[in-house]
């Protein structure tokens, strides 16, 4: 484990696997953090079979980075990234999940960030129409206070049912498997995914202007698996991002194999596509 200081103090972890054909920084999403079994095996493959250099961090308040006070601020989580870009030598590119996805492009977007060249965006969870599930607008004040009073096991609930339109017979499912201790271990940062996400999930077409800024090649994956809303969700940031291209990958899903999603995005980002056309 290696640690950098972001701009207002907050100590980011992450590990470093070096390679020798760039280097990606890999953002996770609500409740992901870099030990996650499908994080870790991620870097290994991004690594081992496309030369990376891979940076798997902890989002702030996760893991073994630390929590900073002052509320929830998406300006506080580019300020990370912008720690870790310099930490690669002021130049990288960006792998993002869920509303890790989210998180990178607007990193990219920032104009804070200059040395961010490819960003490989994995279902963000925008929700560009009514059609469907849509959070309630009064979300965040619940979700704060569950937060403030450490209710974990209701936190993890609430932010996936509320915010993520998870059924609640899944959720409870969850509480009887390995994977809801790391569900635990992360509740309390899901304000900072809210913080991402939130003014994008009113169910309303995505702007091209909110965008624009977004000058890095993008690639969005979906998978042919997931639920119709990630995948129209990815359809449309596709459409309205300067220089994007649309990457459906059958039988993925949003909780991946990583064989079925590191080659798209090992190929992307090595420009392997390019070269083989």
């Amino acid at each position: 484990m290696e640690t950098v200081t972001s701009a207002d103090g907050t100590v980011i972890a992450y590990d470093r696997h070096d390679g020798h054909a760039g280097t990606v920084i890999l953002v996770g999403g609500a409740f992901g953090y870099r030990k996650l079994p499908t994080m870790v095996e991620l870097a290994a493959a991004l690594n081992e079979q496309y030369g990376l250099t891979v940076l798997n961090y902890d989002r702030r308040g996760r893991g073994d980075s630390t929590a900073a006070s002052g509320g929830y601020d998406v300006e506080r989580e580019i300020d990370d990234l912008a720690a870790l870009v310099e930490v690669a030598g002021g130049s990288a590119m960006l792998f993002g999940w869920s509303s890790g996805a989210g998180l990178a492009l607007r990193a990219a977007g920032s104009g804070r960030i200059l040395g961010i060249t490819k960003v490989v965006a994995f279902e963000p969870p925008f929700i560009v129409d009514d059609t469907g599930f849509v959070p309630a607008a009064d979300l965040e004040p619940t979700l704060h206070q569950l937060v403030a009073a450490d209710r974990r096991a209701e936190t993890v609930r609430f932010y996936m049912t509320k915010a993520m339109g998870i059924p609640p017979t899944f959720v409870t499912v969850l509480r009887f498997t390995p994977f809801w201790k790391h569900l635990l271990a992360t509740a309390n940062s899901t304000p900072h995914d809210w913080a991402v996400m939130g003014e994008f999930v009113r169910g309303e077409p995505l702007r091209a202007a909110d965008w624009a800024a977004v000058k890095a090649q993008t690639l969005v994956i979906a998978g042919g698996k997931s639920d119709l809303l990630l995948r129209k969700a990815a359809r449309a940031i596709a459409a309205v991002l300067p220089d994007a291209e649309f990457q459906e990958v059958a039988k993925l899903r949003h909780l991946p194999k990583i064989s079925l999603l590191a080659p798209p995005a090992g190929e992307f980002l090595t420009g392997a596509a390019e070269n083989a056309n």
